[in-house]
């Protein structure tokens, strides 16, 4: 399919942070586009901001007449759309060019310098991390983000079309539709298995993964996993090792030895040592492609993250309140390494929301053992995203298998009121739900109490 010859683009369920990263860049490309969602967010709001007109009801009336066209349009959705759902049921049953939004991904990268971070946690830090630093070194790049960066509040970073960055989503074996030059793999846990059945077939779909590179095409893996490529760790033996890593002011400062030399009091400002990881073979990759070792240590230091990754909404001496889209266990571990390394004495407080049933039916021992390790936890109601409840699979049934001493499930009504009476210094708010939405809330209610 030639992208080139097709001038409208709907989207059906535009307002995914992947999808609308993608409509972002049809729009910056002159096309037409359109699309529906469920909900009204922020993001929705920024897409109609730049002129994209977004509809939030399930009906082929509200579809603009000049994507009604079917020989001129492309339809592009997203795996989490009902399989009943009308308007995409209408396009697939009258001639449309329907694709999902891996398809259309690969379609856009085909022609281009593709780099892809695949791994079932990091992905997105890193993708974002990455664009950062070959945008700041000039890079004629299109980056596309599952988040919004700090740097450029956006989840797409535009700065020409020789170079792709994307995240190579291993949901829906999406990450198999692309043929990146470099590939990184930055974990390999267990998710996702209401698709895959069981751990060993997520495996093997890396592994295929991992044959998808072009010809000359470069796999970087982290030290530990079982697959070959240019390795990546902290503190052990690799190819590429962060090494005399220290804390100054809340900043990582640490060496970088790579296959050539060794690069001195490289500066990382987001905590937490899966975050230096990402950053890590972030940089590796963009040495690899071929910036300046002394421009990408500068870009480093200027990176400021990414939205609801471990990210700071209030920071004071009384009180610290930090939100991340933590939803596996590994993730909240991460998070928990992360707050015991920059605050080592304090209480700390998480409110976790579980995101899908089947995952918290899945990891349910994982996830009681992560959230253990807090001082106090509020459990909120499993969001269910694309899924009907699965019996016995509650928060209560999950609350019941934690060691908390301090542990209760809460509405989302109750969470300001709840919040306010704890009294640890430290505060999280956890999850890939809704949550999200309950934070500039929370924010406010915290900042109006202190």
């Amino acid at each position: 399919m030639n992208l080139n010859t097709i001038h409208n683009i709907y989207f059906v369920g535009i307002g995914g942070i992947g999808m609308s990263a993608i409509a972002r860049y049809f729009k910056a490309n002159q096309k037409n586009v359109s699309g529906y969602d469920k909900t009204k967010t922020e993001i929705t709001d920024a897409l109609e901001g730049l002129g994209i007109e977004v509809h939030f009801e399930d009906s082929i009336a509200n579809v603009g007449t000049r994507f009604l066209n079917p020989e001129t349009t492309l339809v592009v959705y997203t795996p989490a759309i009902p399989k009943d759902h009308k308007e995409l049921t209408h396009f697939k049953n009258n001639g449309y060019e329907v694709l999902k939004r891996s398809e259309v991904l690969g379609l856009i990268t085909k022609n281009t310098f593709c780099l892809a971070v695949a791994g079932t946690h990091g992905k997105t830090t890193t993708t974002s991390i990455l664009g950062h630093l070959l945008y700041a070194c000039d890079v004629k790049l299109t980056a596309f983000l599952g988040g919004i960066s700090e740097n450029y509040d956006s989840n797409l970073i535009l700065n020409g079309a020789e170079v792709s960055v994307v995240e190579a989503d291993e949901f829906d074996r999406s990450f198999l539709t692309l043929s990146p030059d470099l590939a990184c793999i930055t974990s390999m846990d267990a998710d996702h298995l209401d698709i895959y059945g069981d751990a060993s077939e997520l495996t093997r779909a890396f592994e295929e993964f991992s044959k998808k590179l072009k010809p000359k095409g470069k796999l970087f893996v982290k030290s530990g996993l079982p697959l070959k490529g240019i390795t990546y760790g902290i503190e052990e033996r690799s190819d590429y090792e962060a090494r005399n890593v220290k804390i100054e002011n809340g900043t990582y400062v640490f060496d970088v030895k790579t296959p050539y030399e060794v690069l001195e009091n490289v500066k990382f400002n987001l905590p937490g040592r899966h975050n230096l990881s990402n950053a890590l073979i972030a940089l590796a990759m963009a040495l690899e492609y071929g910036v300046s070792s002394h421009d990408a240590v500068k870009a480093m230091e200027s990176y400021k993250g990414v939205k609801r990754r471990f990210t700071y909404q209030i920071k004071k001496e009384e009180l610290v309140y930090i939100d991340d889209y933590a939803h596996h266990p590994e993730e909240i571990n991460a998070v928990h390494q992360a707050v015991r390394e920059m605050y080592p004495n304090d209480k700390v407080l998480a409110v976790f929301q579980p995101h899908l049933f089947s995952r918290t039916r899945d990891f349910a021992k994982g996830f009681a053992k992560s959230l253990s390790q807090f001082d106090e936890v509020l459990l909120l109601d499993i969001y269910p995203a694309r899924e009907l409840p699965i019996k016995g699979v509650t928060s209560q049934w999950l609350l019941g298998l934690m060691d908390n001493s301090k542990k209760e499930v809460i509405g989302k009504e109750e969470l300001v009121s709840r919040m306010r009476k704890s009294d640890a210094r430290i505060v999280l708010t956890i999850g890939a739900g809704d949550i999200g939405a309950e934070v500039k809330h929370i924010k406010e209610a915290l900042q109006n109490e202190n």
